[in-house]
């Protein structure tokens, strides 16, 4: 009677492996708990990996406004303590004269077409 049991009993590595583990309770518990940690939860690894990549977009926005206010605070510097250099940018950038002074301002022409 026991060899009959034994042959009907399948003893392949895969059968083995499906009675040791797949059956077990505990090691389906943490394959579901894993499952759902990496793929559903609020806080899985992929909503991380997202919020990552967030951050370092946010991080390089931030190095280029330190960058350009870095620049602008020299600039401001430079003008406010220096008379000749806020004519001069008051003359470029807002057309403004000295009294009994003539501006003219040029106009280059952008549709490129020559006229005879």
């Amino acid at each position: 009677m026991e060899d009959l049991i034994k042959e009907i009993q399948p003893r392949s590595p895969f059968s083995r492996f499906m009675r040791k583990y797949v059956v077990n309770k505990y090691f389906v518990t943490v394959f579901f708990f894993l499952i759902w940690m990496i793929f559903f939860d609020s806080t899985s690894f992929l909503v991380i990996n997202e919020l990552k990549g967030e951050i370092n977009r946010y991080e390089e926005q931030l190095e280029y406004y330190q960058t350009e206010y870095q620049k602008n605070d020299e600039f401001y510097k430079k003008l406010m303590n220096n008379k000749a250099e806020k004519e001069k940018y008051a003359r470029e950038n807002y057309f403004m004269k000295k009294p009994n002074e003539e501006i003219f301002i040029l106009v280059v022409d952008s549709s490129g077409a020559k006229k005879p």
